[in-house]
């Protein structure tokens, strides 16, 4: 049995988009992009969306067209995927580290308030794993302060926060649509808003800064989405919330049945919709194993798992040194004892039932 981390579910309806537009001739940024951007702006319930080619390119984009530069600082988690806080850093900007909620994983509304300075310009939040971070408190600093938030939202496409979608709670979103998120174009991204001043300025900044053909009217960037990826993209919106239902209904089998002792699995917020981009669990030293041990155990029966992430950003070679005592000791804490295990849609129940027969028998 092979049970991988993650699968993308990839059917005949993606393949003849992709071969309509291979047969139209047009494989660059056209009708196919601006469709899925209308389609996209749709179901997340804001009126602008600008597609971009990753995820990472939705997030520079994003702070770009929010004015960060150089000499300004924007708070971000310092558990969450590199992007977050090297996006700032492509700005010229400086990415501040807040800590971690120990059960959500997600941003925590007082270390925000902690960090503000004059020189903040921004909030960066994660849905991470799937799971929105609790908005409305860091919004009211965000407001208080009048500085932008902004969602990177690139693993929670169809999550709700208090029946709102991921995508239009801040004032920019981004997402992504590498090949393992919820839904995909193999390589892709987007930046929701409903402010066109800045959906204006996002499509200028992804596009060479051309307001019309050879007119440049800024320094802008080659971000811009084929409609190949876009032809992708318009399928899998599609079948999104198919994804999520199954994603929930796995993690809700995990929930259920993982019972080892010193396996901590995740916690959902209060009035959230978590989309489980990652099932992700804490191998504690209760457990009978190291977390690596578990991997290694794991692998052997041939069941996929990973580390989302080993190294917080904030001790990443990249920003150490980092001062003592460690600034955000959650999120360091957690770095050495999360294990994500397979939670993806084309997973059945008897997958399931192996993944947690096999680490409950572990003694």
């Amino acid at each position: 049995m092979q049970i991988p981390v993650a699968r993308p579910v990839i059917g005949p309806d993606e393949v003849a988009a992709v071969s309509d537009v291979l047969m139209s001739g047009m494989l660059a940024q056209g009708e196919k992009v601006a469709e899925f951007e209308q389609k996209f702006a749709g179901y997340c319930g804001t009126a602008h969306a600008v597609a971009v080619n990753n995820g990472t390119a939705a997030l520079h984009a994003a702070l770009l067209a929010a004015g960060i530069g150089p000499g300004d600082e924007v708070i971000v988690p310092a558990f969450s995927f590199i992007a977050t806080a090297t996006s700032v850093s492509m700005c010229g900007a400086k990415p501040v580290f807040a800590d971690v909620d120990e059960q959500t994983f997600t941003i925590r509304p007082d270390q925000v308030k902690e960090r503000i300075t004059p020189k903040t310009k921004a909030v960066i939040g994660v849905h991470l794993f799937g799971q929105p971070f609790d908005v409305d408190p860091i919004l009211e600093i965000c407001e208080a302060h009048a500085i932008p938030l902004i969602e990177d939202a690139a693993q929670a496409h169809g999550a709700l926060y208090h029946g709102v979608k991921a995508g239009n709670l801040g004032k920019l979103a981004c997402f992504s649509f590498y090949a393992t998120k919820n839904m995909i174009t193999g390589e892709g991204g987007m930046v929701t808003t409903n402010d066109k001043p800045l959906a204006d300025k996002l499509r200028l900044i992804v596009n060479h800064g051309q307001s019309e053909k050879y007119l440049h009217t800024m320094l802008g960037y080659n971000y811009r989405m084929t409609d190949i990826a876009a032809a992708i993209g318009i399928v899998q919106l599609k079948k999104l919330e198919k994804f999520n239902m199954r994603r929930r209904k796995n993690a809700e089998y995990y929930a259920a049945n993982l019972t080892a002792k010193g396996i901590v699995k995740p916690k959902v917020a209060e009035n959230v919709q978590h989309v489980y981009h990652q099932y992700v669990i804490q191998v504690t030293n209760d457990f009978p194993l190291t977390r690596s041990a578990l991997m290694d155990l794991l692998k052997a029966k041939g069941i996929g798992s990973a580390v989302h992430y080993p190294i917080p950003i904030h001790r990443q070679p990249l920003y150490a040194p980092v001062a003592d005592p460690d600034p955000c000791p959650v999120a360091t804490r957690l770095s050495g004892t999360v294990l994500s295990l397979p939670v993806h849609p084309s997973l059945d129940t008897k997958d399931l039932a192996y993944v947690c027969e096999t680490i409950n028998k572990v003694k």
